[in-house]
């Protein structure tokens, strides 16, 4: 394995890079899923064209039924770029946006980008070489989270923090090699067809679920941090709430599911959320009957207010007055609300087959 880390230096090969024609490049489809994104689509759509990539590229944006202009905008684009390619998602879900954008590729090498996300230079080219190198089914990167507000800032600063998303490799960064999954990604058509794309059960964690067929199909996921694609950051403290409300259900739906899939990353929020309630409980319940070892409930959601504060302090070190102002905010916000989505949330319906194919 280090003999491969090694020869997967991107130094290697940056003479052949970006001015380098004598090889036949593939052709590359990136499928972009859609809703509500008129604020960031024209700055996606530009960095992806912009790739200096020396194969043919195509887009295909599948537009959900937006309220925003979202589709205003995509028409636009679209008639400035033959690249770009429209196709409609009725249902506004992601995976089903994946399927109906795979169906619609024309080329064997699939990027994923989302209507937020915007590519490091050079992202296609070094995904391919990457798929190359390693023969992996699946090569991603790094979620760069970049606020602009402060509470966009604190929730990016959680979202790269071991407190915050809880240390995956594609949100803290780590060493290249295989993994468990990765943001976003550039696959290999032949093998999302083979099993069936993705699973459009999953409004959540689609992408996860699928990276975990792959490695179950015997395939390989490949992690680098030389790719990367920035992430917008919920600008609101509800839209926070409702994100993570939904993150923890659908990973309880995961675990559901794959019950060999559960580890303790994934159930400290629910024993958070469970183990505070209870002590709040019992707290109040020894203050209404005047049972003092009741009373000592209160330790249990004091101790966590006071470690969520002191990783403020520590993770919010580089960070300006208001994004630290919000840090604590956010990490509890994260954590309550992923845990209780988990430990309470309705459960979704029955399973669906993967769609595509």
């Amino acid at each position: 394995m280090p003999d491969l880390v090694a020869a997967l230096s991107l130094d290697a090969h940056h003479s052949e890079s970006h001015l380098s024609t004598a090889r036949v490049w593939p052709s590359i489809s990136v499928v972009m899923p859609v809703l509500n994104e008129a604020k960031h689509l024209a700055e996606s759509v530009g960095e992806i064209l912009a790739q200096q990539y020396a194969g043919e590229v195509e887009l295909i944006v599948c537009l959900g039924p937006s309220r925003d202009g979202t589709e205003l905008v995509a028409h636009r684009l679209a008639a400035a770029d033959p690249r770009i390619k429209l196709v409609r998602n009725p249902t506004g879900k992601t995976p089903a946006g994946l399927n109906i954008g795979l169906l619609a590729a024309s080329h064997d090498i699939v990027a994923r980008v989302d209507g937020h996300g915007v590519l490091r230079a050079g992202y296609l080219e070094q995904a391919v070489l990457l798929l190359e190198a390693t023969g992996a089914a699946n090569v991603g990167g790094l979620m760069l989270a970049v606020g602009q507000t402060g509470f966009e800032r604190a929730v990016a600063k959680a979202y790269c923090s071991p407190v915050g998303l809880g240390g995956g490799t594609f949100h803290v960064g780590g060493t290249a090699g295989p993994a468990e999954s990765v943001y976003l990604g550039v696959f290999r058509r032949e093998v999302l067809q083979r099993l069936g794309g993705f699973n459009e059960h999953y409004h959540r964690a689609q992408d996860w679920e699928l990276n975990h067929r792959i490695r179950q199909a015997g395939e390989l996921v490949w992690f680098s941090p030389d790719l990367g694609v920035t992430y917008r950051p919920r600008s609101s403290w509800m839209e926070l709430v409702r994100q993570f409300h939904a993150t923890g259900r659908w990973r309880r739906e995961v675990i559901r599911q794959y019950p060999g899939t559960v580890s303790p990353r994934y159930l400290a929020p629910p024993l958070a959320v469970c183990g505070i309630l209870a002590g709040m409980t019992a707290g109040v319940v020894g203050l209404l009957t005047g049972v003092t070892l009741l009373t000592w409930g209160w330790v249990v959601p004091a101790a966590y207010a006071a470690g969520v504060l002191v990783a403020s302090l520590v993770e919010g070190r580089s960070q300006g007055w208001r994004a630290r102002a919000w840090l604590p905010v956010v990490l509890a916000t994260i954590h309550l609300s992923w845990g209780a989505g988990f430990a309470f949330g309705r459960r979704p319906g029955d399973l669906s087959r993967p769609c595509a194919g």
